[in-house]
């Protein structure tokens, strides 16, 4: 699963666009903790598992920008671009 994958199934999940879950962290100080912290919070509220929960820690802590290592290949994790987009899966360009 793409990391842009891992953000449009929090989405339809949770019903709130990745932009929305990082403005609620950081609004709740998460930006500088430990990601086990964010990770509880959101399996408590949002009942996410480990997997999308880290996925939304690394756009927290980092940002929406992720490594070339897999724009562009064939592997499982391919991703289309290395900035993710975070508005919702309804608005993303790369699925017009």
């Amino acid at each position: 699963m793409s990391f842009q994958a891992y953000l449009d199934k929090i989405e339809e999940k949770t019903g709130r666009t990745p932009r929305e879950l990082v403005d609620e962290a950081v609004s709740r100080g998460y930006k500088d903790v430990k990601a086990g912290v964010i990770c509880d919070w959101l399996k408590a509220d949002y009942d996410l598992g480990r997997g999308h929960a880290m996925a939304l820690v690394h756009v927290i802590k980092n940002g929406a920008q992720i490594s070339d290592k897999h724009v562009g290949s064939n592997g499982t994790h391919a991703d289309p671009s290395n900035l993710l987009w975070l508005d919702g899966k309804a608005t993303n360009p790369l699925n017009a």
